[in-house]
């Protein structure tokens, strides 16, 4: 997937669900080094948008991940890959042939990453710096 540009259509999720996807798949790109101005380079698979997902999450709303996900009607990461193939149908995003809904199917689940795997670094609060 990669960004084309952005409308104000009616969406079905929350609007900081599509702000959040677009934030993902930049963060996506420069973790993994690649062009984002270019659609060939700047891709990124199902996979790589949720780990970016993921990690941008778990930075920006740690524990509270799950509960503003639920929030903007995401309960699954399905549920990302139906806001990524709204934004391609709605021609903000490009896709490639081998991109495909069900790759965004039980990708992982929210409770155990987002919760029960989730871990807080307290190392800087008692370093001595």
């Amino acid at each position: 997937m990669t960004l084309v540009h952005k409308s104000s259509r009616r969406r079905t999720y929350h609007a900081n669900a599509y702000q959040f996807v677009f934030s993902a798949l930049r963060h996506a790109q420069e973790n993994l080094g690649r062009d984002r101005s270019n659609e060939h380079t700047g891709h990124v698979s199902a996979q790589e948008l949720l780990r970016g997902v993921k990690e941008l999450a778990q930075e920006h709303f740690g524990l509270m991940t799950v509960t503003v996900f639920s929030d903007w009607g995401i309960t699954g990461t399905e549920d990302f890959g139906k806001i990524v193939f709204e934004l391609i149908e709605a021609g903000e995003m490009r896709r490639t042939d081998e991109d495909h809904m069900e790759d965004f199917v039980d990708v992982y689940d929210f409770r155990k990453v987002f919760v029960d795997d989730y871990q807080i670094d307290t190392a800087h609060v008692f370093s001595r710096s």
